[in-house]
C-alpha cells in the first residue's frame, strides 16, 4: 500500500462530550489524541491535533482526510476507548483510491456516527 496517498487523522482536541464535571479535568478529545498518539497508527497515516471542530456535545470528533480526488469523513461520538475502531477506520480509508469506503466495510461506529462527508476539491459540478 505504500503507493497510496498519505492519509490525515485530525483528531479534536477540545471536544468535551458534553459537561465536564472538573473543568481542570483533561478533555476527553485530549485524551483521544494521547491514546492514539501512543497506538500503533497504521503506515501512511498522520496524526494531527486540531482544536474545535464544532461538535462539541457529541463525543470526541475526528477527520480522515486523503490527497488529492479524495472525499473528507467527519466521525463522532467516540471517546477515548474507541482507539481500535478509528484505527480500523482510518486503515480502510487510506486503503481506497478515493476515500470512499463501501458502507458495509466500515466500522459499525463510523456507519452510525458520520456527521459530514465532504467532497473532494475537484468534485465535478
Amino acid at each position: 500500500m505504500t503507493d497510496l496517498p498519505t492519509v490525515e487523522l485530525l483528531v479534536c482536541t477540545t471536544c468535551r462530550n458534553g459537561v465536564l464535571p472538573d473543568p481542570e479535568a483533561p478533555r476527553p478529545g485530549a485524551l483521544l489524541h494521547a491514546a492514539l498518539d501512543e497506538a500503533d497508527l497504521p503506515e501512511g497515516v498522520t496524526l494531527r491535533a486540531v482544536e474545535c471542530l464544532s461538535n462539541c456535545d457529541q463525543g470526541c470528533s475526528v477527520v480522515l482526510r486523503g490527497g488529492p480526488r479524495r472525499w473528507t469523513y467527519v466521525y463522532g461520538r467516540l471517546d477515548p476507548e474507541k482507539v481500535a475502531i478509528v484505527l480500523e477506520g482510518v486503515a480502510r480509508y487510506r486503503a481506497t483510491p478515493d476515500g470512499l469506503v463501501p458502507w458495509r466495510e466500515r466500522p459499525e461506529h463510523f456507519r452510525k456516527n458520520c456527521i459530514a462527508r465532504i467532497p473532494p476539491l475537484e468534485a465535478s459540478e
